[in-house]
């Protein structure tokens, strides 16, 4: 291969790395934002329509605050009632990380 070509599939790998690095490291509410609002909302309070037709509670009701991050975490992975599971959908640091930020509308 020419020294240009070499040059040009060795630019491409790290920038398919650098990208996939990158996802890897997004934010909790970048991963809440786009998979968890439409349902819980922006700030853990889902709209009323959605609260009664899917069963979404707010963040501050008690049976929510009172789950511990772990329980969340197994609830996200695995799905619950009409919650989706996000196994295979999310890694489990993406799932850690917008459990992570949910908890932050209880405080």
């Amino acid at each position: 291969m020419s020294k240009t070509i070499q040059f040009a599939v060795a630019l491409a790998a790290v920038v398919m790395m650098a990208g996939a690095v990158g996802f890897a490291q997004s934010s909790g509410e970048a991963i809440y934002k786009a998979k968890c609002q439409s349902c819980h909302g922006a700030e853990g309070t889902p709209n009323p329509g959605i609260a009664k037709m899917m069963g979404v509670k707010p963040v501050s009701d008690p049976a929510v605050k009172s789950q511990t991050e772990a329980q969340m975490i197994a609830v996200t992975t695995n799905g619950k009632g009409k919650m989706p599971a996000f196994k295979g959908k999310l890694t489990d640091a993406e799932i850690k990380a917008s459990v992570a930020y949910f908890r932050t509308f209880a405080k």
